[in-house]
């Protein structure tokens, strides 16, 4: 884009939009150049538009189709693909504004809120209600529900509850030509036509642009109990997540490797077995007897499998202190030095094979990977640890993220289990969908984007 231009196209947006929704200042645009992605590339915006209505999306976009210039939506930029990254030239649309709770319908089970709406702050305004929203993603502290939807992120309570997708009645949707979509419905079922909610959540702003979203609620669930489990070797620790899974659904089950476990205990102090090769913690929100002979089942299958050490408590404080040790792995990795973290996903039966190649995969490459995740539905999140000053140490990375990747999928398992592709798992898209797959992208993208201003060189 030439300066002559972009000082047209500048001139008209101030025109267009409240003139302090659009921001040029340099510093401040450099807030809003990428993600939390690491090792990926992000170009310089032209402006961020930050929008307050879906009507000024409306008009960003209609202008923005006008003078063909690429839009990156972004939420609270938590993404760790790559997805809100800027391209050159392009105009940043904030969502972060849009952050109203509409309506919370009790008798309903529903909420309907705007995309910049706190993941913990719909959390607490149903919980208040008696209600529950369980997509909890780690980030939930400071994600969007847009940019939740828009990835369709996972969380610890997965393996029971699903994914946002899950939890999604209906959108909101402004296209790149600036129409309204409405998707989806406000009862529970509904099949009528092509289930374009499906099509959009996940569809990381390359689409079209979520402006509200009505959400599934659940009743409150009882306070849950909590059982925390170490074994000296994988393979133990994936013969109890296989035996768990066969006879119970857990609210949570999530494992920590040794190197994640002293990583967060060399922080913390929290008294962990820095031996052990992993850390299982399990939950049961079943409440009563049910929810204490669930944890009994669950610890028997420990037990059983060679666990070192199991013990159970329903003391929230103690359940607490658990939870927060697994909240920390990524932090606690992060302050060891630069990191690129993965996000494969395999099933059940092959965690250990995963867990005993991210192993390999560090040993060939002389890197500290610490690995945690979702074991109750095979997603892991292996985190390379690498110095950026050190063009060896990147490649290294770099070279390590690609053979995970590809382990994961020779494991008959994804690229992503929850974070996106964005542009940081875009390479390997081809190799788990085919081209047959990568050109029906390619077809419902084009419908909905001919010009292909939305988010382009995500996803494909």
């Amino acid at each position: 884009m030439t300066v002559a231009r972009g000082a047209d196209v500048l001139d008209e947006l101030t025109r267009r939009l409240p003139a302090s929704s659009v921001l040029t200042d340099p510093e401040v645009l450099e807030s809003y150049r990428r993600d939390q992605a690491g090792l990926v590339e992000a170009g310089k915006p032209l402006a961020a538009v930050r929008t307050g209505s879906g009507a000024e999306v409306q008009e960003l976009l209609r202008m923005a189709s006008a003078h063909r210039l690429p839009v990156v939506p972004r939420g609270a930029g938590s993404g760790l693909s790559g997805g809100a990254n800027a391209v050159d030239g392009c105009l940043v649309l904030s969502l972060t504004g849009m952050d109203r709770i509409i309506n919370i319908d009790r008798g309903n089970l529903l909420a309907v809120v705007e995309p910049g709406v706190i993941n913990a702050e719909l959390s607490k305004a149903v919980d208040d209600l008696g209600l529950w929203y369980p997509p909890d993603p780690a980030s939930a502290g400071f994600s969007t529900i847009g940019g939740n939807v828009a990835t369709n992120a996972g969380g610890l309570c997965c393996v029971k509850y699903g994914v946002t997708g899950d939890f999604v009645l209906g959108l909101e949707v402004v296209l790149a030509d600036g129409s309204v979509l409405r998707t989806g419905r406000r009862s529970v079922k509904g099949v009528a036509g092509y289930d374009l909610t499906r099509l959009f959540v996940g569809s990381e702003g390359t689409l079209g642009v979520i402006t509200q979203a009505a959400l599934r609620l659940r009743p409150a669930a009882p306070s849950p109990a909590t059982l925390v489990a170490f074994f000296d070797d994988l393979t133990s620790a994936g013969a109890a997540i296989a035996e768990i899974v066969s006879g119970v659904v857990p609210s949570l089950l999530e494992l920590m490797d040794r190197a994640t476990v002293r990583a967060v205990d060399e922080w913390k102090h929290m008294d962990l077995d820095l031996e052990a090769a992993a850390m299982l913690i399990s939950r049961s929100d079943a409440g009563g007897e049910q929810g204490a002979a669930e944890i009994e089942r669950m610890a028997g299958a420990c037990a059983a499998a060679g666990a070192t050490y199991v013990a159970r408590s329903a003391d929230p404080m103690e359940a607490d202190l658990l939870m927060t040790a697994r909240r920390l792995a990524l932090p606690a990795l992060e302050r060891l030095g630069s990191i690129l973290l993965d996000d494969v996903a395999v099933p059940l039966g092959r965690i250990p094979d995963l867990l005993d190649a991210i192993q390999g995969v560090a040993d060939r490459h002389g890197v500290l990977i610490g690995t945690f995740g979702h074991a109750g539905d095979g997603n892991m999140h292996p985190t390379i640890v690498f110095d950026h000053r050190d063009p060896e140490a990147v490649a290294g990375a770099r070279s390590a993220f690609e053979d995970i990747v590809r382990a994961a999928l020779g494991l008959g398992g994804t690229i992503t289990g929850e974070h996106g592709v964005g542009i940081l798992k875009r390479p390997f898209l081809h190799e788990e969908i085919g081209e047959a797959g990568l050109e029906a992208h390619r077809r419902v993208k084009r419908a909905l984007d001919p010009l292909g201003i939305l988010n382009p060189g995500k996803v494909l």
